[in-house]
C-alpha cells in the first residue's frame, strides 16, 4: 500500500500541534493544581505546618481514588462532569479536561512524596525564627525539594504524552488519533510507525531536558 504523504503531511503537522497543545496545557494547569494539592497533603498531615486531620484525610482519599484509575476508564467515568464543564465529551477540550484531572492527582502524590524527604529540622529551625507557613513553603520547602520535584514532573509529563495518545479515542486529535485513524484503521503501518517514532523522539527529548535540569539544580 502506497502512503500518500502529500495529503497526510498537513494532517500530521496538525496532529503534532494538537499533541503539543494538549501536553503543555495539561502540564501547566495540572502541574500547578498538583503542586497545590501535594503541598496541602504534606502540610496538613499530623505535625505539619498546617496540620488539619479532616482536610488531610479528604485529600488523601481523593488522590487514592482518582490516581489509580486507568486514563481510558477515567475518560468514560468523568463523562458527565466533562459534559457539564466543557459542554461536550468529544474533542480536544474534553480530552484536555480529563487529562488535567488525571495529571493533577498524580502530581499531587509525587509532590507530597518529595516534600517528605526535606529535613524536618530545617523546617523547625525556620519556624523557631518566626517564619510563617507560606514563607517556609515558598522559600524553603519547595526549593529544598526542587531537584527531585523536577525528576517527578519529568516522569509525569511523559505520562501526559501517553495520555495525549489515548485522547484519540474520544476524538481529541494529536498523534495518537493520527496513528489510529490514518494508520491502524487503514492498515498503513508506515503512518503508525512515523507517529510512534515522533512520540518516542518527544519523550526522549523531555527525559533528557528533565535530567539536565535536575542535575543543574542538585549541583547548586
Amino acid at each position: 500500500m502506497h502512503t500518500d504523504w502529500d495529503k497526510l503531511r498537513p494532517l500530521l503537522t496538525e496532529a503534532i500541534g494538537t499533541t503539543v497543545y494538549l501536553v503543555l496545557l495539561t502540564f501547566v494547569v495540572g502541574g500547578l493544581i498538583g503542586l497545590f494539592l501535594g503541598t496541602a497533603l504534606y502540610t496538613t498531615r499530623k505535625g505539619g505546618l498546617l496540620a488539619n486531620a479532616p482536610i488531610h484525610w479528604l485529600l488523601n482519599v481523593a488522590v487514592n481514588i482518582v490516581r489509580p484509575i486507568p486514563f481510558i476508564i477515567l475518560l468514560a467515568a468523568l463523562g458527565p462532569v466533562t459534559l457539564e464543564v466543557v459542554g461536550t465529551t468529544i474533542g480536544t477540550e474534553a480530552a484536555a479536561f480529563v487529562m488535567i484531572v488525571a495529571a493533577s492527582f498524580a502530581i499531587a502524590r509525587i509532590v507530597e512524596q518529595n516534600l517528605v524527604t526535606v529535613d524536618p529540622g530545617v523546617i523547625e529551625a525556620a519556624r523557631a525564627m518566626g517564619a510563617g507557613p507560606l514563607r517556609i513553603i515558598l522559600t524553603l520547602l519547595i526549593p529544598e525539594a526542587l531537584g527531585p520535584l523536577i525528576l517527578g514532573y519529568t516522569f509525569i509529563i511523559i505520562a501526559i504524552v501517553d495520555m495525549s495518545a489515548m485522547a484519540g479515542t474520544v476524538g481529541g486529535g494529536g498523534l495518537g488519533d493520527f496513528a489510529l485513524v490514518y494508520g491502524y484503521q487503514r492498515f498503513d503501518w508506515e503512518v503508525t510507525l512515523v507517529a510512534t517514532l515522533l512520540i518516542i523522539a518527544g519523550v526522549q527529548g523531555i527525559q533528557f531536558l528533565g535530567n539536565w535540569l535536575a542535575r543543574k539544580v542538585l549541583r547548586r
